[in-house]
């Protein structure tokens, strides 16, 4: 019977979930690098062992971490074999490197700041999202706050930037959102090697069709009525993007404002926020069969971040948007003030879909019935920054 793996990445460590394909009793493993902000954790889909783990702190600096025993034990790529998970203070400047962005070598991705081939330190903050290759374990990719984009192919030992992204040449109309600069969504498309999507805000979309060498802003059709030109070519908060693997050219867009739908692989947005209670929120999903069947979780709005009315509902469409029915069966319909994260829903692809988020109260929440009822798996965790899920057979 398949197993289902749920990765849950918290402000104060990282839990494993796991299940068989029946999703009603639940192995709970955790805190893994207890105390450490964990913003995301990723299995890759070629290798059920292999899992990336973004850890973070504001003292120690930015660490990658990897286990290829299922998060059984967790190695930091470039330490010696053996060395700890979770290394405490660093030595001098034993945990930072300088990047310079014309170099050809690469180094661990353990920093605070590069240099990006001028005279002056470019910020690192954290990495927000690691995405591995669908093909090779060794390969992944991570983006970053301030803004950019690295790819290790040796298994997070070493990164090299994909420089083209901030060559594009509209990276000083970039600007941070309220949770800064970053680079929080990276999509591969599964029938095009060479073609990738990213999100920043707060900057917008862009796709690469050449491997990550040159890049185009796909936010045409979008409208910020904040910014000083509300339908510029780059400028707007575009919080997640989602795609189902079985129709890539086909995008859902969870903006600062507005639910979008694109149809050309992001050259055009429309609007299809249709009857959501409000369209503000961060998340965005697709079923895993279903490609017209969508979910958001909409927030008050950017100055109130929690669940419209005080009730947490995820609202789902099943025609690709503007038509849209709550979801509240075992979720709290009173006195909820919480929030779901960007990074903090995820889909499995067994035959009946499975969807999964996580709150900043510390629930996590499973359906395994596409979202007609839910249950909470864990609760009272640290705040949940990402969910992702691992279908095991």
């Amino acid at each position: 019977m398949s197993k289902v793996r749920i990765l849950v990445g918290t402000r104060k460590g990282a839990f494993i979930l796991t299940a068989d394909g029946k999703r009603e009793n639940w192995e709970v493993s955790g805190p893994h690098f207890a105390g450490w902000e964990i913003y995301h954790l990723k299995g890759s889909p070629a290798d059920p062992n292999r899992i990336y783990a973004s850890q973070t702190s504001g003292w120690f600096g930015q660490i990658i971490q990897r286990s290829d025993d299922g998060g059984k034990t967790w190695h930091q790529p470039g330490t010696p074999p053996g060395a700890p998970a979770a290394p405490g203070p660093p030595k001098s400047d034993s945990n930072k490197f300088v990047y310079d962005v014309s170099s050809e070598t690469g180094a661990p991705l353990t920093t605070h700041q590069f240099y990006d081939g001028t005279q002056h330190p470019w910020e690192f903050k954290r990495v927000w999202h690691l995405e591995p290759s669908l093909t090779d374990p060794d390969t992944v990719y991570a983006g970053i706050e301030d803004a950019a984009l690295f790819r290790s192919t040796d298994g997070g030992e070493n990164w090299h930037e994909l420089s083209g992204l901030r060559g594009h040449g509209t990276g000083p109309k970039w600007q941070p959102g309220a949770g800064g600069m970053c680079l929080h969504t990276i999509i591969l498309d599964p029938s095009n090697p060479n073609r990738m999507y990213i999100a920043i805000s707060a900057a917008g979309a862009f796709r690469t069709d050449d491997g990550g060498k040159s890049w185009k802003p796909i936010n045409q059709g979008l409208y910020s009525k904040y910014i000083p030109n509300p339908t510029a070519e780059v400028g707007h908060c575009v919080h997640h993007i989602a795609m189902n693997p079985s129709r890539p050219g086909v995008l859902f867009m969870q903006k600062h404002w507005d639910v979008m739908r694109s149809d050309n692989a992001g050259d055009q947005w429309d609007k299809i926020s249709g009857n959501l209670p409000t369209d503000f929120g961060f998340v965005i999903d697709v079923h895993a069969h279903e490609p017209e069947t969508v979910y958001v979780v909409p927030i008050k709005s950017d100055s109130e971040h929690y669940v419209h009315e005080g009730k947490l509902r995820v609202f789902r469409s099943r025609t690709g948007g503007n038509e849209w029915e709550a979801l509240t069966k075992g979720l709290p319909q009173a006195n909820c003030y919480v929030n779901v994260l960007r990074d903090a829903m995820a889909v499995d692809s067994l035959d009946e879909c499975g969807v999964y988020f996580g709150t900043t109260g510390g629930q996590v929440y499973a359906s395994a019935d596409a979202g007609d009822s839910w249950n909470p798996i864990v609760r009272d965790l640290p705040g949940v920054l990402s969910v992702e899920v691992q279908t095991l057979q």
